[in-house]
């Protein structure tokens, strides 16, 4: 698949998940604990994709936002602002870590069962080519390596539609109890 075509597809597979998930109402906010009761942390995620939970603030803050989900795996995509620029012209190193971080943690959250949870315990990004504004929509592919009952690790890339590479990162979470509803 050429660059155009596969950048037409990422735009046309965002702005079905992003209009679906601002019809919505609430469109932004925090899934309770009520909410998620019973529901694995994939069934989570695909509730969030359908419009039926409300996605995290964050998703408007870093214009990023998740494209899908299966078991084990996690994609986001964003497009560079100016407001996500350092002092130099380039996208500001937390930018790339904060979709990194989300792809990763999505893709360990779609392994957890039912009252099961993780939080981030360590991440190591490595940026490895620079982007503006003009770069255009970025993809996180997050994929886990190992999950246990109380550890998980993960790794996760940030391409373009030409398919270069952008940053990579791996993480390693704890794997928790969650406060029951």
């Amino acid at each position: 698949m050429s660059t155009e075509d596969t950048l037409a597809q990422w735009t046309q597979e965002f702005n079905v998940v992003r209009e679906r998930m601002l019809a919505a109402k609430p469109t932004a906010g925090f899934v309770t604990p009520a909410q998620a009761a019973g529901k694995s942390g994939l069934e989570v995620l695909q509730a969030m994709l359908a419009g039926e939970l409300p996605y995290p603030h964050i998703s408007d803050t870093m214009d990023f936002g998740l494209v899908s989900v299966a078991p084990g795996k996690a994609v986001f995509q964003g497009t560079p602002q100016l407001k996500h620029l350092n002092p130099m012209g380039g996208v500001h190193g937390g930018w790339y870590a904060t979709l990194l971080d989300s792809a990763l943690g999505c893709a360990v959250h779609t392994l957890m069962p039912p009252g099961r949870g993780y939080t981030t315990a360590e991440l190591s990004v490595n940026i490895v080519r620079g982007a503006t504004p003009k770069t255009g929509p970025l993809r996180a592919l997050g994929e886990v390596l190992h999950c246990g009952r109380q550890l998980a690790t993960a790794e996760a890339r940030i391409v373009g539609p030409d398919g270069k590479l952008y940053a990579h990162a791996t993480t390693t979470c704890l794997v928790l109890e969650l406060p029951s509803a």
